[in-house]
């Protein structure tokens, strides 16, 4: 039986050519692995795409630009 994939892999016409690189401390480092265990991912590269990208999103779709800031008064 074929494995079928959760997610799609990188399209070739969108080459992932960019490198971003960032260092954690020994706690960090440790809940990070432990979360990862925990929930039995195993394609750390692509969760921490998806984790940064999903906070990214919200925090710019919380911070359109309105009329009369109403941003502002919902805070």
């Amino acid at each position: 039986m074929k494995k079928v994939r959760k997610y799609s892999i990188a399209q070739p016409n969108h080459p992932r050519i960019h490198k971003v690189t960032f260092m954690l401390n020994d706690d960090e480092h440790k809940t990070i692995s432990r979360y990862l265990t925990k929930y039995r991912i195993a394609n750390k590269s692509r969760w921490y795409r998806e984790t940064i990208m999903s906070h990214i999103l919200k925090t710019l779709e919380e911070d359109y630009p309105t009329l009369f800031n109403e941003n502002e008064m919902r805070r």
